[in-house]
Formats: C-alpha cells, sequence, structure tokens
C-alpha cells in the first residue's frame, strides 16, 4: 500500500514551504491566488485527499481547470548578450517561459547595452512596478548584477561574474555542473596514457569558465599528471573583432601542440579545429580537443566533437522553482544550485 501523501511532502515537491501548502490547503491566511492554484495542482496530481474546505478533489479539480490563470505579474529577462538558437540558455529559456506562464507569470525580455552596463543604467523598455522578478543571463558585469539586485526585486543569475565569489551577490545562482564531465575525461586521459593536456578559454570572463580552467587543474592534481603553462591559454575567449587571429597567433607560438585541448566551450574548441586547419593540421589526429555545452555545431561535424552535454530542460525547470520560490519566501537564504552535466 503507497504511503499517504503529506504536506510536507507537497511542499518538497514544489520547493515551498509547508506553511505556504497549508495556507492553500486549509484556505487561510494570505496567499497569492497563483500560489494557492499551484499548490492545490500538484497536490491533486500527487493524490492528496485531505482537503478541508471543498466536498470533494473533483470540486477543486474543477475550478482550478476551469479557471484561466491569474496574472500574477511579470519576470522580466535581461541579457548581456546575443542568444542565437546554439545557446545552451535558448531551450533552457523555452521551458522556464512554459513553467511561468502556467502558473500566471508573463516573461518580458531587456537586452542591456554596453551603455547601459557602464552607465549602470536599466533598459528603457524594463517596468519595476510591473515586475515580480527578474532573471539574468550572459550577466558578467559585477557592479551591473550588484545594482540589479538593489531593485528590491528577487533575482535569479543563471551562471555569474568571477567577481561574485568575494563580493557576494543578494541573488540565488543557477549553474551547471562544470567539473566532473572535465575529472573524467582526463582520468580516462591518463588510463591511456595522454599526459600533455592544455586549456582554452577566459578563466575570468564568467564563473563556468573560472570553475572549469579550476577542473582542469584539479584534475590533473589528483591524476599526477604534470601542467605545462603553456598549454594554459587563459586569455582566449569568443568575443571581439580579433578573438579567432588572437586564438591562431596563440596556436601557433607553441613549440608543440599538447595530446588534448579541454575548451572553455564549444565555439572555441570549433575555432581551434579551424585554425588548426589553416595550419596543416588535423582534428583529432594530431590533437585531441574537448569543447563544453554541446551545441547544435558539435554534433553536425565530422568527426563529432567531444563535448559536455548540459540538461538545458532541467535547468529552466529548476530556474523557475527557484526564482518562484524566491517570490513567495523572499527571506530564504540566497542559494547556488547546480545542474548536473555528462
Amino acid at each position: 500500500m503507497a504511503n499517504k501523501v503529506t504536506i510536507q511532502d507537497i511542499a518538497d515537491a514544489l520547493g515551498v514551504s509547508r506553511n505556504t501548502v497549508s495556507k492553500a490547503i486549509n484556505n487561510t491566511g494570505i496567499l497569492a491566488d497563483a500560489t494557492r492554484e499551484r499548490v492545490l495542482a500538484k497536490a491533486i496530481e500527487m493524490g492528496y485527499k485531505q482537503f478541508s474546505y471543498a466536498s470533494s478533489t473533483a470540486d477543486i479539480y474543477g475550478g482550478l481547470s476551469a479557471k484561466k490563470p491569474v496574472i500574477a505579474g511579470e519576470v522580466a529577462f535581461f541579457t548581456g548578450g546575443f542568444l542565437d538558437n546554439s545557446h545552451f540558455a535558448t531551450t533552457m529559456l523555452d521551458k522556464f517561459q512554459n513553467e511561468i506562464t502556467h502558473l500566471g507569470y508573463r516573461m518580458t525580455m531587456h537586452r542591456v547595452t554596453p551603455d547601459n552596463l557602464e552607465q549602470l543604467v536599466l533598459p528603457p523598455s524594463f517596468d519595476a512596478a510591473r515586475t515580480q522578478a527578474i532573471i539574468c543571463v550572459e550577466m558578467f558585469h559585477h557592479p551591473y548584477c550588484e545594482m540589479l539586485c538593489n531593485l528590491g526585486i528577487p533575482v535569479l543569475l543563471v551562471d555569474a561574474p568571477v567577481a561574485s565569489y568575494s563580493h557576494r551577490l543578494a541573488a540565488d545562482i543557477l549553474m551547471m555542473d562544470n567539473s566532473a564531465g572535465i575529472f573524467n575525461l582526463i582520468s580516462d586521459m591518463r588510463v591511456r596514457g595522454l599526459r600533455r593536456i592544455g586549456f582554452i578559454g577566459q578563466m575570468n570572463h564568467c564563473r563556468s569558465f573560472f570553475e572549469r580552467f579550476m577542473a582542469f587543474r584539479n584534475a590533473m592534481y589528483l591524476n599526477d599528471l604534470p601542467i605545462n603553462e603553456e598549454f594554459c591559454l587563459t586569455d582566449i575567449w569568443p568575443h571581439g573583432p580579433e578573438y579567432y587571429s588572437h586564438l591562431c597567433d596563440a596556436i601557433r607560438a607553441l613549440n608543440e601542440l599538447p595530446d588534448l585541448f579541454i575548451c572553455a566551450n564549444d565555439f572555441i574548441a570549433i575555432d581551434l579545429i579551424n585554425c588548426l586547419k589553416q595550419m596543416g593540421k588535423s582534428y583529432p589526429e594530431d590533437v585531441r580537443i574537448c569543447g563544453f555545452d554541446d551545441s547544435a555545431e558539435s554534433r553536425v561535424m565530422t568527426p563529432a566533437l567531444t563535448t559536455c552535454h548540459i540538461h538545458t530542460q532541467v535547468m529552466g525547470h529548476t530556474a523557475a522553482n527557484l526564482l518562484l520560490s524566491r517570490i513567495e519566501q523572499p527571506d530564504l537564504n540566497y542559494r547556488t544550485v547546480y545542474a548536473e552535466t555528462i
């Protein structure tokens, strides 16, 4: 016989407090309509039967399904870069928007320009009075993130500035696991007898790049492999008009190529392959290459690029839970959550 579903079970499933679920189930206290309906819907889904103010579960279900979602407010999406279909966040945001729309929230999009960043001003399209929360992607300018966190509106950062390690931000942070895949790869390379491994990517670009670089160094240390600093090209990042020529010049300047280059993302890895072709070198014969993000481009290459896969749907669902729980319980401790990668 299945265990009886409790209020705590429902609270755990939704990532809200037991008190919030109790208010919704017992129709007591002050609770937003959207929150109450979300709790009741989850209670029905999990088979909870002990509703104290309705004649039957069918009455509650019928009331929820017949009613259009209450517009609970707007969630503002801020980005400092252009997100095309190759960016991992595109699929993540589709899932995120779907989750919050079912609960009555609308998502508005706001591009933060270089001038906005320099002057620390909000985009003209942003209306703080209508905004219930802010989600940020590709926002790595620490002073600007700090300004957003001081608006008195819940903020979720998907990835974050490196400076936020030492100068903490009043925001929740959602990251992907930047270590496991790199640890596993380097351990496997050691077993195969490959010892010369390098890293390419500007380590201070964002937390993810920094964590991937540190995962590389830690994995080399734990596998008793030497780190050749010549193979660590940590000022290479995929932005700016001179980036590609800078990358190619750095590769040509090497006295020798390593057995493997781990790149901070797939775009650097693909550009590296093109640089090698210009030098008369080939992948993976002359040097093995691993990217990160599992972009669409990495899958159509021949041979396919070795890369780390990000569960974008999981990240979208997690982002919605983090932001909605922050709206409902603004006094929660700030959280940094990592989503699994493979």
